[in-house]
Parts: structure tokens; C-alpha cells; sequence
């Protein structure tokens, strides 16, 4: 039987009386729309500007972590990097990204390249490669309609020693092995590359970038090019199985044309006195301030953008017996626009080990860096990396500069550091007792990153979570900082944050004049909310032997269709220190 739309999915299309924008063709759409107002090449610091705009929920793995990072001053590429992303192998780039194809039809090379700068907003390392691949594939598709030559052209547009190369190596085996069993080289490919490996240890596995881009090749050669067959087998095999149906049906929709479109996908509602396909309307229900199209128009407006993607990289118009046609670069490239981001606040300890990495757009030894102003002692910069132990507690202000030729580009940059971490010295670490775990040494090892304390117990109720330190001698603090960790999808998060010190007394006092650096969001919600985020929490000095940050623990209901699960209220936390100054 084939794969239709779900009946909410109807529901939702005879409301809009028409199509309705979902968490990823919105994302390509918004694109669309920084290409029209920055032209064909926009910056990086202008998608960020989008994202931060248009997007305020239904975003998940890579991606939200990639839109919190946005929203605390990062830039991409730094929001996809490995360093700052945790999810950065999971599937979300492979999903967003045609749009850059879809603009440069028959130019491989630089589709792929293009592909592969923007799938760096939210992943990196081989969690971009299933990108650069649909972006090849896209390309080739305005000339080649053959799945097999297809999947060359995608796989040629791949780095050298490709993860993705092999995984889509291995497809092909199992195709040819089980050619008329897909079921068989599914379960070849789940045994492969499905579960924990060293790079997606505790993340969520059935979105991983590498299992699901191949799932999408699997489909695409048992389809044999039939838009049904296809989308089915998608649906069928895939993990996160949506996603890959629509990117395969957009490829084939380009190779093979609207005719090759079965009407069914095209005119849904029965009743429906469409004169087009989803009545030419496309109507956003995800995004803030994004606005409705005419489908139709959309498609102009893309066709446009290609012809100035041509044009702009050495193409021309052209009349072949007399008709209207262009003349495609085929050997053109992609060359990132040239930029410089100012960072966010940079935060560190004296003696502890810091680290930043200036983005151009261009090889570090490719350009030239001077710093105007004095960095903190102990801190260099070399080769765009900001980089090593502060000596001093203090504020230190300066500008970089970076220079291709004439061109020369300036931020400013404010390093905070912090005195020395007095959180090993402490005798005792303080937390709510009925917490699950009773060990919570990892709050001062060191490590701000990987391992993170859960406080899941019974807490179907909400509930305060605390922790702190206890010092055998008065110490005088001024500020503490929280690091994350890496939360959960359904909790793991503060809906308030205070801190409170001991008093002589034997009370508990809350500090005067409490700043919170950045300001965490506080909704009882998973949208706005990412791993490996810190927070610096400074306030007037107290002399004290026990200090403690303490707030309301959140969480949701789990989405699990018409199953309750039960909420559970709990926090996430990695590392604790305190400070003097």
C-alpha cells in the first residue's frame, strides 16, 4: 500500500487550504529569503540573523543546540563545531541545505562546496558528508535522471576518505546482494551503523547523520526512480523517517519532473477545487515572521537565484536553435565570503586552559592576524586561535584584526577572568538529598563538557534542586559558574536560579545583587534551551564556609503519542566552581 498523508496532516492541509510549512522546508525557505536581501553568497553572521529572527521552537538535536549558541552571540561555524556542538553528527544539515543546490544546477563542485559551508551552522566532521552529497546529487539532477549516476555524481562531490563515501559503498553491496529484498539490506545496514559508537555516546541514535543519509540511498536505488516506490521505501527504512522521503521526492522531482509526481501527492483532499497542486499556496505554521508564499512563485523566485548563481560565476545567456538557455560553469567553485564575528563575552579562570577560534572564511596562514590592545597575560593569539592559561584575574578589552590583501577586518573582544576555582578545596559538596546519585565529584573535575549529573528520582512532583560547597574556613566569594552539561530532551533545565550562602547563623541567605551572565532561559520548556552552555552568576561578596545556587527543577511530557509517561522534574549540571573575584 503506499504512503499518503496522514489524516492530521489533512486535517491541517484543508485548514490552510493548502501547503503548510514544516521544521524543514521553513529553514530552506528562510534561506531563500538572506539570498534575495544579502545576495547569492550571504554571510554566515547574516543566517545567524535569520536564525535568531525566524526560529523560536520545533527545532531539534543539532540544530537547537546550534540556535541557543546563536542566541548567546556565537557565529557560525563556531555553532556546529564539535568544540560547541554536541549533536553535530546528527541528521539536521542533510535536510535544509538543497536550496544551495537547487541554485546551482549543473555545478557540482560548487553545489557541494556550498552545501558543505552551510551544513557547518549546525554540524561538523563527517556530520556534514550526507549534505555535501544530496548537494551533488541536486546538481547533477538538472541533467542526469538515472538513480545509479546520480549517487556517482554525489559521491564523487565527497572529501577524500569519506565516512559517508563507505556507508553508501556498503548500500550498494547490500543492493546488489539483496536486490529484491530491502528488508535484508536494511537490517545489514541497522547492524552497521545503527547504536552508540565513540561519537554518539547517550544522543538520541534513529537521527544520526551518517544511518539515515544512507537510508536515503538505499531508497533512492531499490526505488529505481519510480516517485512512489521511492518516498515509500523512505518512509519504510528510514530511521527518522519523514525527512529522507522528502529530500528523495525533491531529487526525483527535479530529474524526473512534475509529471513523474503521482497526482494523489499533489491534490490530497478529494474535494478540493484546486485549479493547482496544493493550490498554489504555502503557508507558514512554524516560523516567526516568515510569510506566506504562492508556491509557484517561490519556484520563480528560486529559478531567479540560479540564473544569478550562473551568471555571477562566469555563465552566460545564451540561444541554442533558437531558444533561450544558459551556458552553466561547470568548473566554478565555492569561495565562503570573507568575514570576521565579534565573540561573545569570553569567560575563564587563572590557571585554567581557554580557548577561540577566529572564522574568515579563509585558511588561518592564508591571511594576516594582529591584535590592537593588550590580551591577558598568558593568552596568544596565533593563527586565529585565541588560546592559552591566564595568569590574572581582570577584564581585558582589545580588537583583532585580520587581513586578505586591502581588506582588513576588526572586532572587538572582552576576555572575563575569573581568580583561581575554589570549589577543590572544599570538604564537602552540597546537593538536595533525595537526588538518585550521591556522588557528585564530577562537579569540580574539571571536565565542563561530557559528563553531566541527572537529578532524576522520584521527582513526579515539582521540586528545588540545590547545589554547592562547604569549606572548613570562611572563604569570601563573589561569583559562581554553572556548566550544563548535556541536558535531555525532556528536562534537565532550572525555571528559576538563585544562590544563597551560609551565614554565621547557620541560615540560609540569599546574595545581594544577583547577575546572571548569559540570562538562561527560564521557560518550562525544551525549545530555547541547549547542552554545554555556561553561566557566569556573580554578586556582591560574601565571607562565608558554605555557598549554593538553588532553584525550581522542570520538565515536560515526554512525547509519546497517546501514552502518558509522566513528567519528571529534575536539573542537569556538569560543573560548579566558586570564585573569589
Amino acid at each position: 500500500m503506499p504512503y499518503g498523508f496522514a489524516e492530521p496532516m489533512l486535517r491541517r492541509v484543508a485548514e490552510v487550504d493548502g501547503a503548510f510549512s514544516d521544521d524543514d522546508t521553513d529553514i530552506e525557505y528562510m534561506y531563500l529569503l538572506q539570498m534575495e536581501k544579502h545576495g547569492i553568497e550571504p554571510t554566515y553572521r547574516q543566517l545567524a540573523g535569520a536564525w535568531k529572527h525566524h526560529v523560536r521552537e520545533r527545532i531539534w538535536v543539532a540544530n537547537r543546540v546550534a540556535l541557543y549558541h546563536v542566541l548567546e552571540g556565537l557565529d557560525p561555524p563556531l555553532t556546529g563545531m564539535k568544540e560547541y556542538n554536541d549533536q553535530w553528527f546528527q541528521i539536521d544539515p542533510q535536510l535544509v541545505n538543497e536550496i544551495w543546490a537547487v541554485t546551482a544546477p549543473g555545478m557540482v563542485d560548487y553545489a557541494a562546496g556550498k552545501s558543505d559551508w552551510a551544513a557547518r551552522i549546525v554540524a561538523d566532521g563527517f556530520g556534514v558528508e550526507p549534505t555535501v552529497c544530496y548537494g551533488g546529487m541536486y546538481s547533477a539532477a538538472f541533467f542526469e535522471s538515472d538513480v545509479e549516476r546520480l549517487v556517482d555524481a554525489g559521491v564523487a562531490a565527497l572529501p577524500p576518505g569519506s565516512r559517508f563515501a563507505e556507508t553508501v559503498r556498503f548500500v550498494r553491496e547490500q543492493v546488489k546482494r539483496h536486490p529484491d529484498d530491502w528488508r535484508a539490506a536494511r537490517a545489514a545496514l541497522a547492524t552497521r551503523c545503527f547504536g552508540e559508537f565513540d561519537y554518539n555516546r547517550g544522543a538520541w541514535p534513529v537521527t544520526d547523520a551518517n544511518l539515515n543519509g544512507a537510508c536515503a540511498i538505499m531508497a533512492l536505488l531499490y526505488g529505481r526512480g519510480d516517485v512512489q516506490r521511492t518516498l515509500d521505501l523512505c518512509c519504510g527504512m528510514g530511521f527518522d523517517a519523514d525527512n529522507q522521503a522528502a529530500t528523495m521526492t525533491g531529487l526525483l522531482g527535479i530529474a524526473r519532473g512534475l509529471d513523474a509526481i503521482p497526482r494523489s501527492l499533489l491534490y490530497p483532499l478529494q474535494d478540493a477545487t484546486w485549479a493547482l497542486p496544493f493550490n498554489d499556496r504555502y503557508v507558514n505554521v512554524t516560523r516567526e515572521d516568515l510569510p506566506d508564499a504562492s508556491i509557484r512563485d517561490m519556484a520563480r523566485r528560486i529559478a531567479l537565484q540560479g540564473e544569478r548563481v550562473i551568471l555571477g560565476h562566469g555563465g552566460a545567456r545564451v540561444t541554442v536553435g533558437g531558444r533561450a538557455c544558459y551556458r552553466i560553469p561547470v568548473a566554478a567553485r565555492f569561495n565562503p565570503p570573507f568575514e570576521l564575528s565579534p565573540p561573545p563575552v569570553l569567560r575563564g579562570a587563572t590557571g585554567e586552559p581557554m580557548h577561540y577560534p577566529f572564522y574568515t572564511g579563509r585558511a588561518p596562514e592564508a591571511v594576516t592576524w594582529s591584535v590592537a590592545g593588550a590580551l591577558p597575560e598568558g593568552v596568544t593569539l596565533e593563527a586565529g586561535q585565541l588560546a592559552g592559561s591566564p595568569a590574572h584575574a581582570g577584564v581585558s578589552r582589545f580588537r583583532v584584526r585580520v587581513a586578505e590583501g586591502g581588506h582588513v577586518l576588526e572586532v572587538p573582544v572582552e576576555v572575563r577572568i575569573r581568580g583561581a576555582n575554589l570549589a577543590p578545596d572544599a570538604i564537602e559538596v552540597l546537593f538536595n538529598p533525595d537526588a538518585r546519585d550521591h556522588d557528585l565529584s564530577l562537579l569540580r573535575d574539571g571536565d565542563r563538557r561530557e559528563r553531566t549529573y541527572y537529578s532524576i528520582a522520584d521527582h513526579s512532583r515539582p521540586r528545588r534542586d540545590w547545589y554547592g560547597y562547604r569549606w572548613r574556613e570562611p572563604r569570601r566569594i563573589s561569583a559562581l559558574r554553572y556548566s550544563v552539561g548535556r541536558r535531555q530532551e525532556w528536562g534537565g533545565w532550572f525555571t528559576s536560579l538563585g544562590v544563597e550562602y551560609l551565614s554565621p547563623a547557620g541560615d540560609w541567605l540569599p546574595v545581594r545583587h544577583l547577575r546572571i551572565d548569559p540570562l538562561p532561559d527560564f521557560a518550562n520548556s525544551q525549545w530555547l534551551k541547549t547542552s554545554r552552555a555556561d553561566y557566569d552568576l556573580s554578586f556582591d561578596p560574601v565571607e562565608t564556609v558554605a555557598m549554593r545556587m538553588i532553584g525550581d527543577a522542570g520538565g515536560i511530557e515526554p512525547d509519546a503519542g497517546n501514552r502518558p509517561l509522566g513528567i519528571h522534574y529534575y536539573t542537569a549540571i556538569s560543573e560548579l566552581g566558586a570564585y573569589e573575584r
